[in-house]
């Protein structure tokens, strides 16, 4: 969620990475610590349900630019963050995982192998006021959702040339209009629909301003925990959770870091990922661990074949070298029939 975003040419600049740095100081020196059940699904007959699937489908177009998610077998996640549940119970013993210090130090120094990880390029800081920057900052954590950094951030930078980053302006904009603005992020559809909703919620109960707690903001359309403790984070300089996206979950997960609650079976969920490390993660490491295992995930830790003999601390992980052993005999299997 923090990775690096590319510079546009326009006039205010604004990226996720530079409040991420703009905020840092405020982070470390002040750090402060979740969201209401989601209200069940009322039941319909078959024949409505069947209405209700069709006028939701989505066109591949929609979808061309939705990050690669795991462990979906039944197909594309929700926009909302697979629908955000709360967790129930303790997550895991807040006793660290042995050898944790050591493997963040690890990954830290494996960032000069590869220029996918670095922070630092073309920033200008933003000059937007307080309440616009940081209502640009859910719109950016909205459109960010499932979709590549590069897409995501030239659709921000479409929303700020055309003046479209406040709520007021876009209450006022036609959804036709921030639809075609924001195309091709994933779902933009219905991003588009949110982000109207978002607008007039903001106007009507934050006279214009986003909501300053984490309950409030997981009441909004389209907006999970990932969104909301990005949007705490970066908008308001509190940090209310860890950011875990997809990179952060599988990581957590092959480095035995995290595990379900009573058990040692793996996390199933971003959520429960996001329980269990809080339990035991330093506060001082929460900001900065979702860039660094994002980076990490790109480029050495895949998805799939991870690259276990480039990893510098892989003595310490029990899932080295038997993915990538895995992913390849399935691949040669595959290929024989």
């Amino acid at each position: 969620m923090y990775r690096t975003l590319l510079r546009m040419p326009i006039t205010r600049s604004f990226t996720k990475t530079s409040l991420l740095q703009q905020g840092q100081v405020q982070l470390d020196a002040d750090l402060s610590t979740s969201p209401p059940n989601p209200a069940p699904e009322p039941r319909v007959s078959a024949g409505r349900k069947r209405q209700k699937n069709n006028a939701l489908k989505i066109s591949k177009e929609e979808t061309k630019n939705v990050l690669p998610f795991e462990h979906t077998p039944s197909g594309l996640p929700d926009i909302e963050e697979l629908a955000y549940n709360k967790v129930n119970g303790s997550a895991v013993s807040s006793e660290p995982p042995a050898n944790w210090e050591k493997v963040l130090e690890g990954i830290r120094k494996m960032k000069t192998l590869e220029p996918v990880y670095s922070l630092g390029v073309d920033e200008t800081d933003s000059s937007l006021p307080p309440k616009e920057r940081r209502f640009a900052v859910l719109l950016s954590a909205l459109l960010s959702s499932l979709t590549k950094d590069k897409v995501a951030d030239g659709a921000l930078q479409r929303l700020l040339q055309n003046g479209l980053h406040t709520a007021e302006a876009i209450d006022k904009a036609d959804e036709a209009t921030i639809k075609d603005l924001i195309y091709p992020v994933a779902f933009y559809t219905r991003k588009a629909c949110n982000m109207k909703k978002i607008a007039k919620i903001c106007l009507t109960k934050y006279d214009g301003d986003i909501p300053s707690s984490l309950d409030e903001l997981l009441a909004l359309p389209g907006i999970g925990p990932k969104m909301a403790n990005m949007v705490m984070t970066l908008g308001w300089f509190n940090v209310q959770g860890i950011c875990v996206d997809t990179h952060v979950h599988r990581i957590c997960n092959r480095l035995g870091w995290v595990t379900q609650p009573g058990t040692k079976q793996k996390t199933s969920s971003p959520e429960q990922t996001r329980e269990a490390l809080q339990r035991w993660l330093p506060k001082e490491e929460w900001v900065r661990i979702n860039p660094l295992l994002v980076g990490f995930g790109q480029t050495i830790c895949t998805p799939l074949r991870p690259r276990c003999g480039m990893c510098t601390v892989s003595e310490y992980c029990p899932s080295a070298f038997k993915e990538s052993s895995t992913s390849s005999s399935k691949s040669k299997k595959s290929g024989k029939r």
